[in-house]
C-alpha cells in the first residue's frame, strides 16, 4: 500500500501564517505531521497562531528571518531540542516586487533574491545535517511558473524562482544518496487575499482584465485555490515520493502546457 502518512514527522513550513503556506501546513497536519512555522514579524506570527487555533492544529511558531543564517540556525536548534528533528522542510516564505526593470533599484532586486532564493538555501542548509543523521528527509521548495516563464515587472522574482528550480535540482543531486528528496511545487495563479483585487468584478459586471487573461490562459478555466496544493504537498512530503527527486510539480491548471485561446 502506498504510504501517504506523515505520522510522527516534524514539518517546518516557512512563512506559513496564511495563504499557500497555511494550506500546505494544514494538509501536512491532517496527514499526521507536527507543524512548526516561522514569520519575520510578530504581528504575522500572531496571525498565524490564531489561524492554526481556528483549524484545531497545535502548531508552534517562531519569530525568525529566513535571510539571517544565525537566526535560522538558532530556530532549527530550538525545534530539534523541543519538538524533534525536522523531517520535512517547506520553503514557502517569499516576496514579490512588481516594478519595471528599468525603474527597479538594485537594493529591491537583492531583497527579492535574499528572501526567495537565499532564504531557501539557508533553511535547507540548516536542516540537512539532521536529515542526514536520520537517514531521510524531504525538502519542498515553493517555486513558480516564473521558474519557467518571464513576465513584465517581475525580473527579480523570475530570477529568484528560476534559481530556486536549479537549487532544487542541485540539492537532489548532492544529497539524494542520503535518502533526502528535494522537489518543488510550482503554483499557478492561486486565489488568495493578495490576488483578490485582480478577480473583482468591474462596475459593469465584467471580469477584471487580468482575471480574463488568466482564465483564457488556463485549460481548467479557473484560478487555483490553496486547497489545490494540499495533495501535491502531502505526496512530496511522504514516502509515496521516495524515488521522486529534483522535480518541480507545476500545479497550474495546465497553463504551461497551453498556448491560450485564440482572440475573438
Amino acid at each position: 500500500m502506498v504510504n501517504f502518512s506523515l505520522e510522527g514527522k516534524v514539518a517546518l513550513v516557512t512563512g506559513a501564517a496564511y495563504g499557500i503556506g497555511l494550506a500546505i501546513a494544514q494538509a501536512l497536519a491532517e496527514a499526521g505531521a507536527k507543524i512548526v512555522y516561522n514569520c519575520s514579524r510578530q504581528s504575522t506570527l500572531d496571525r498565524g497562531a490564531e489561524a492554526y487555533k481556528q483549524l484545531g492544529i497545535d502548531a508552534k511558531g517562531y519569530l525568525c528571518d529566513v535571510t539571517d543564517e544565525a537566526d535560522v540556525k538558532k530556530m532549527v536548534a530550538d525545534i530539534e531540542a523541543t519538538v524533534g528533528t525536522i523531517d520535512i522542510l517547506v520553503n514557502n516564505a517569499g516576496i514579490i516586487k512588481r516594478i519595471p526593470m528599468e525603474e527597479m533599484e538594485a537594493e529591491d532586486f537583492r531583497r527579492v533574491i535574499d528572501v526567495d532564493l537565499i532564504g531557501p538555501f539557508i533553511c535547507a542548509k540548516a536542516v540537512i545535517p539532521g536529515m542526514k543523521k536520520k537517514g531521510a528527509g524531504k525538502i519542498i521548495n515553493i517555486c513558480s511558473m516564473m521558474s519557467e516563464l518571464g513576465r513584465e515587472t517581475v525580473s527579480a522574482y523570475a530570477a529568484a524562482k528560476g534559481g530556486l528550480k536549479m537549487l532544487t535540482r542541485n540539492i537532489a543531486s548532492e544529497y539524494g544518496e542520503f535518502n533526502i528528496q528535494c522537489n518543488g511545487i510550482g503554483p499557478g495563479y492561486i486565489a488568495t487575499e493578495q490576488t483578490a483585487p485582480l478577480r473583482e468584478r468591474q462596475a459593469d459586471g465584467s471580469r477584471h482584465p487580468f482575471d480574463s487573461f488568466i482564465i483564457a490562459k488556463t485549460p481548467a478555466a479557473r484560478w487555483g485555490t490553496p486547497d489545490d496544493l494540499k495533495g501535491p504537498a502531502v505526496f512530496l512530503a511522504s514516502e509515496a515520493s521516495d524515488f521522486v527527486n529534483g522535480h518541480v510539480l507545476y500545479v497550474d491548471g495546465g497553463i504551461l502546457a497551453y498556448i491560450g485561446k485564440q482572440p475573438k
